[in-house]
């Protein structure tokens, strides 16, 4: 599965998917400062699930009706990064084919994918 992380996302999550043989490029790595309609756009360029944990995408998504190939909202704070790069990792794998197309929503102990 490609991926595309927001530059929101943080660095031990990136290093962990790399880690794991995920197709990943990182937004922070290619061109910081871009706007959330490129990130969007660029993920779908390239066929990639948008990984974020900016809720912005949230609007753009539902109340702009923005095309997207799947967005998996972060929302994981106060955890330590390698937790948080934990059960990002795991959710991928347990979920990756129910991710597509969904705006999903990770959260401590809690998976939420919703199909439009």
């Amino acid at each position: 599965m490609k991926l595309l992380a927001d530059e929101s996302v943080d660095g031990a999550i990136v290093d962990r998917l790399r880690q794991q043989g995920h197709d990943l490029v990182y937004v922070a790595e290619l061109s910081p400062n871009m706007s959330d309609d490129q990130v969007l756009q660029l993920a779908n360029e390239q066929d990639a699930l948008l990984v974020t944990a900016d809720r912005d995408f949230g609007e753009l998504v539902f109340r702009l009706r923005k095309e997207h190939c799947g967005v998996v909202l972060l929302r994981l704070s106060g955890l330590s990064p390698s937790r948080k790069a934990d059960m990002v990792a795991l959710v991928l794998q347990a979920h990756s084919s129910e991710l597509v197309g969904a705006f999903s929503v990770v959260s401590s102990g809690t998976v939420r994918i919703r199909h439009e």
